[in-house]
This record gives C-alpha cells, structure tokens and sequence, in this order.
C-alpha cells in the first residue's frame, strides 16, 4: 500500500514538473522570444510586438470563460482509465506539439510584413494551443480530490507536486539562457535558433511527464465520490458562484497571482537594462529553486502547527518585504535580498490556496448538493491563466513604456528605470495587501471545518 502511495506522489510530482516547464515557457519566455527575437530586423517590430501580446491577453481572456465548462466536461468522461487520464494526455501532446511552432517564426510569416495573414494564423495557432492545454491543465490540478479525500494526504500529494513543480520552474527559469545561448549558433548570445530549442525542450518535457502521471496515478472509489447528479453545462457558472468560499478565496487569488506575475514576468528586464547583465537573470531560478526546496516540504508541518491561514499571511508578508527591497536598490546584491523574500514563500500561499480549494469541492457539495471535483478544481488554474494573460500584456507594456526592447543593454542609453520599477513593483506590492486583506475578511474555511463538513456527507450518504 505504501508503495503505491509513493509511486502515485512521485508520479504526480513529476507530471507537476513538466506542468511548469511549460507554464513558465508559455508565460514568460514565450514574450521574452517575442520582445527579442520573432520580428527582429522587421521594420514594423514595435507594432509587431504589441500586437502579439495583445493578441495573447484577448485570447487567453476570452477563452478563461470556458474552463469551468472544460471541468464540466471533463466531470463528465467515464472511461475505463477514469475521467481526468484521457485529457491528461490528449491535452499534454497536443499543447506540446503547438509550443514548438509558438518558438518559431511562424515559417517566415512574422518577419514576412503581412501582418493580417500573421495575425490570423498566429490566432488559431494559439486558441488551439491555449484550448488543449486548458483541458490538460484542469484535469491535472483535479486530480487531487480524486487521489485521496483526507486532508493529509491531499496535503502530502499538494506538496510533492509543488516540489515537481519548483523544481520544472525554477529549472527552467535557471537554464533557460544558458539553452538559448548554447543552441544559437556561435553560442555567444540569444538567437532565434536557441529560442526554438527551448520550445522544443519544454515540449518532451510536458508531453513525457503528463504520460508518467497517466500510468502512475489512480482514482479512489467512496462514499462521497460515488456517482450522481453531475452538473449540466448550463448550471457550471450557477454552482461556481453558490460556493460562496470559492469565489471569495478565487477574488483573494487573483488579485495575488496578478501582482506575483506581472513582478516575476519582467525580472529578466530588471537584470538586461537596470543591471546591465542579462546573464545573471538564472539568479532568479537558483533563489527560488533553493527557497522552493526548503519550504516546500515544510508545508505539511507548517499547516499542521499553524493552520494554513498563517502561513499563507506570513508568506505574504514576507513577499511585501522583497517588494521593498527591490524598490530601494538596483545592485545585485539588493536584487537577490528581494528574491529571497518575494520568490521563495510564492510556494506555501500557493499551496494553502490549493488545499483549500480543494476542500472547497467537499464544502460546494454540502451546500448545493451536486459534487463537481473538474469544474470547482477548475478555478484555480483559470485564476493563473487570467494572471498569465496580464503578465503577457504587462511584459509587452513595461518593455515598451520603459524602452527596455531588445535582447542587450546598450550602454549610455537612458532606460525608464522609474516607470519599470512602478509597474513591476510598487503596484502589484499594492494588490498583494489588497488580497490578503480580502482573504482575512472572507475565507472561512479552515481545515477543521472541511473535516465536520466531510464527517457530515458521509453520514448524510450512508
């Protein structure tokens, strides 16, 4: 029994590690291409650039109303591998194969000066991409729930994947340089050939590790989970805003994730123009690598001594004290001080976020009636997306208002260090205290009262 456990949490931990290959890719690296490589030499590049990443916020927001009708799809597959396995690896696959296009140049179409067959193409490109990943995303995440219902266990599944998932990040974010580097010819600076080969990379990645977590995991038959009255598309939306916790703790995440985005998106622009070394950007990755591997499997411990309400408030805490330390300096020094303090808690406030609504698939079932594991679970990989779509626009934004395009810093020329540091630091520092204010006020649901409310379903199904 024990050793099933294992191989279903390293399973899972490996599948969350190749999730956030792919996630940091697409979020952040894919705009960092875009910036400084895919219309490089184009005389129309700035107009290119923001017209890419426009397209990106409009898409990803467009398509973010259709997850909770994705987990409602997906709470209603019964195969004989389960409901989540068949979009796990669908979704992986074909996500994978569309990453490596979005690390090209399109066949010579971005740099051709058509920019309305550009845009068309590069549009359903990225709807299919963005489509497919959701579905993998959403079944990923929702698996929780269906692995196990005691809140140890989710927590120990919580973490290991948390740890997979620092790891793929923060490996990605430390190798991401020296891979475009190494695979540009010469090897001496980024090029668009070291670009595709990152794609490339992220892609086995993601679609190998989603075919791990497919073989090693295993749905659990209960009481609860047994099957019932499922949700029918019309009533996804209706049954997300009864869950009165999930859409209080939903506001609280987004408006966090928002802030942690639009600050970690752009670091690679404080280390190319306000340092004026863009190699040292894999500072990043190491920091929150080595913070990552401290904390994360201290969680369990943590959660279990302080409840996961104070962890998640001195996470953020700690996270406004980086804020600080950015804002006042600009050496190295003073840049790892906020990296430390702002990357390494990200970790327990996204795991106290996850476990809780994880429970929150027990507490909308109490209350409505109906269990909806896909379509509740759905919610907070829809609140990354939104915050992945901004921090696409917000990349674009930054790099244009402060004159940081381009992939090298030019010495003597004026950058708008002022208005990078506003955008990348001040006003999300802003939305972080706003989200935990709302948090404190609103959230109510602790572990203590998920374990009554699960004690109360059984004995309500029996």
């Amino acid at each position: 029994m024990k050793e099933g456990k294992m191989k279903q949490r390293l399973s899972y931990a490996f599948g969350a590690l190749g999730h956030d290959v792919y996630y940091y890719s697409i979020s952040t690296f894919f705009i960092a291409f875009v910036t400084a490589q895919m219309f490089a030499g184009s005389p129309h590049e700035d107009a290119m650039i923001a017209l890419v990443t426009g397209l990106v916020v409009i898409i990803r927001l467009v398509e973010i109303i259709f997850d909770p009708i994705i987990g409602s799809i997906i709470d209603n597959t019964h195969t004989r591998w389960g409901k989540f396995k068949p979009w796990l690896v669908v979704g992986g696959i074909m996500s994978s194969l569309m990453i490596m296009l979005m690390f090209s140049d399109f066949f010579g179409l971005a740099k051709s000066g058509n920019r309305t067959l550009f845009a068309i193409v590069f549009i359903i490109a990225f709807i299919i991409l963005d489509a497919f990943y959701s579905f993998k995303d959403i079944a990923f995440w929702s698996m929780i729930p269906a692995l196990s219902e005691k809140n140890s266990e989710r927590e120990t599944l919580g973490t290991f994947a948390r740890f997979g998932s620092a790891i793929g990040a923060q490996g990605a974010t430390i190798l991401a340089i020296p891979i475009t580097i190494f695979f540009t010819k010469g090897g001496h600076a980024q090029g668009a050939r070291g670009f595709f080969a990152f794609g490339v990379i992220a892609a086995l990645v993601q679609g190998i590790s989603a075919l791990v977590t497919a073989w090693g995991t295993k749905e659990q038959k209960s009481v609860i989970r047994q099957e019932g009255t499922k949700t029918n598309t019309s009533d996804v939306f209706k049954a997300l805003l009864k869950n009165d916790q999930l859409m209080w703790l939903s506001l609280s995440y987004i408006l966090f994730a928002i802030a942690y985005v639009a600050t970690t998106a752009t670091l690679i622009l404080n280390f190319t123009f306000v340092i004026g070394n863009a190699s040292l950007y894999s500072i990043t990755g190491i920091v929150g690598f080595i913070g990552s591997i401290i904390l994360v499997p201290m969680f369990p411990t943590l959660a279990k001594k302080f409840g996961r309400r104070k962890v998640l408030t001195g996470a953020i805490i700690s996270m406004l004290v980086g804020y600080v330390l950015f804002v006042l300096g600009n050496s190295v020094p003073m840049t790892v001080g906020g990296l430390i303090f702002l990357t390494a808690p990200y970790q327990l406030v996204f795991l106290s976020v996850l476990m809780t609504i994880t429970d929150s698939v027990e507490y909308g079932q109490w209350k409505n009636g109906v269990r909806n594991e896909a379509v509740t679970l759905a919610m907070r990989p829809l609140l990354d997306k939104i915050a992945g779509a901004f921090s696409n626009g917000i990349y674009g934004f930054v790099a244009i208002a402060a004159g940081m395009t381009g992939s090298k810093y030019i010495s003597g020329h004026t950058y708008g260090v002022a208005t990078f540091k506003l955008y990348s630091f001040v006003v999300p520092a802003v939305l972080m205290i706003i989200a935990l204010a709302v948090y404190l006020l609103k959230v109510k649901l602790t572990e203590k009262r998920h374990e009554e409310i699960v004690a109360e379903l059984e004995e309500r199904l029996k």
